[in-house]
């Protein structure tokens, strides 16, 4: 039976991703986020589970990814998708070819989802670090910005076209060449950057959560998943600043 414990685990973060797609499609934003939030903790026990009961297995594996490309590729495809169809569009765009069509360009972003993690399994480069930005990161931010801040996105200050080159450079970003780095190990003298960030993401998160508290047409809730989505801009750039740094020789 503990070879199955595993499995299950992972199938429920594929069921997490399923319900997040359907909330989405419902403009159900917020419940979109916390169902993506819900099997990113699956998804972090699943493998932890498997080599704790020592049954880790290929299966596993390419279960694990199935379920990642549904709850970190398609659930925020889908929210990207919805949010397109609110969107305002510039002057240019303003026909029923881009209406129509726009929307369903979301959906790039589950492709390169898709091929983030079939790369992520045959890479033997990424045991201790990423090679361009992790799945579950990627969605954590796009379910936080998007559930957090729809009014600002959906006003005549942001638009269509900028949403979808933000939506292009995400998806570079999962397939880029750039290293990011993993928290699988945590060293003081060789991991300062990780605890640099892990410092500014608890200051970014409890500012959000006071700012949002504070302000009148905010919550609590919408302060914290602005300082989520902040967290995880704060990681690519600092992964993208330690790439460019000169490695120190032990």
């Amino acid at each position: 039976m503990k070879k199955h414990i595993p499995n299950i685990i992972t199938c429920c973060n594929l069921i997490c991703g399923c319900i997040a797609t359907y909330c989405a499609f419902y403009h159900g934003y917020q419940i979109a986020f916390l169902f993506i939030l819900l099997g990113a903790f699956f998804d972090f026990f699943d493998g932890m589970t498997a080599r704790a009961l020592g049954v880790s297995g290929k299966l596993g594996v390419e279960l694990d990814s199935l379920a990642d490309c549904v709850t970190f590729g398609v659930a925020p495809s889908a929210m990207l998708f919805t949010l397109f169809n609110h969107v305002a569009y510039p002057e240019m765009m303003a026909s029923e070819f881009f209406f129509h069509v726009m929307p369903f360009t979301a959906f790039l972003m589950a492709a390169f989802s898709a091929l983030r993690l079939a790369k992520f399994n045959i890479d033997e480069r990424q045991h201790t670090g990423f090679i361009g930005m992790p799945t579950p990161a990627n969605a954590i931010f796009w379910g936080a910005l998007i559930s957090s801040s729809e009014a600002w996105l959906t006003s005549p200050r942001f638009n269509a076209l900028f949403l979808f080159l933000f939506m292009i450079l995400a998806c570079w970003l999962l397939v880029c060449e750039v290293p990011m780095f993993a928290f699988k190990s945590l060293s003081w003298e060789k991991d300062k950057i990780k605890f640099l960030f892990l410092g500014c993401a608890v200051v970014l998160l409890l500012t959000g959560a006071l700012t949002g508290y504070f302000d009148a047409e905010g919550t609590v809730w919408q302060g914290l998943f602005r300082g989520a989505a902040a967290c995880i801009g704060l990681y690519v750039a600092l992964s993208i600043v330690a790439s460019i740094l000169p490695k120190h020789e032990d």
